[in-house]
């Protein structure tokens, strides 16, 4: 692989989202568990493969080898979604890894959502909406009062969830190569929360 490829991989890995919007009547029902993993456990690097895979696949217009994907996750790891720096949350079904999405603590009460990711066979359940409610409510928790993330024009999907869930788009606020369309959202009281009343 090149380096202008390897650094093409890397760089769509930056941003979110690979889920698609779930209609009004749709739920995650049959979901066993949403949890905070270390990103250097086997089942974040499961869900992190599979997040790089898709949203490679869906940039080339055809699928990634496996040596793009692995030099992706080699060239841009994820060790900083974990406690103090960051979170990373994976959903499992049926004991199988489904879903991903990881949280940035960044300094001051700014948090980065990143990673989002639902396989295809698990969409349109509601997924990609539970996941960011979960992100919210331990943004909240850490002390985040706004969220931001970029992503790309061709993810129209992960844009229309986005706006759904109340993230309005902003000038942007990274210089991402890969970067198109930059959103954020300020955590007035956390969706998970909003949803448990």
């Amino acid at each position: 692989m090149t380096r202008t490829k390897a650094f093409a991989v890397r760089r769509i890995g930056r941003g979110c989202c690979s889920c698609h919007l779930p209609s009004r009547n749709e739920s995650a029902a049959g979901t066993d568990n949403v949890e905070v993993v270390s990103p250097s456990s086997e089942r974040a690097r499961r869900a992190l493969w599979s997040y790089i895979e898709d949203i490679a696949s869906r940039y080339y217009g055809r699928p990634a080898t496996a040596a793009e994907v692995e030099a992706a996750l080699r060239d841009d790891p994820s060790e900083d979604l974990a406690q103090p720096t960051g979170l990373f949350l994976v959903a499992q079904q049926n004991h199988k890894i489904v879903a991903c999405a990881g949280l940035r603590l960044l300094p001051g009460t700014v948090g980065e959502v990143t990673r989002v990711h639902v396989v295809r066979a698990a969409r349109g359940r509601g997924l990609g909406a539970r996941l960011m409610g979960e992100l919210e409510r331990l943004a909240y928790q850490h002390g985040r009062s706004r969220l931001r993330l970029d992503t790309r024009s061709d993810l129209v999907e992960a844009r229309r969830l986005y706006e759904r869930l109340g993230y309005r788009e902003v000038p942007p606020f990274n210089g991402g190569k890969y970067a198109e369309h930059w959103f954020e959202k300020t955590l007035t009281r956390p969706v998970a929360d909003l949803h448990r009343t």
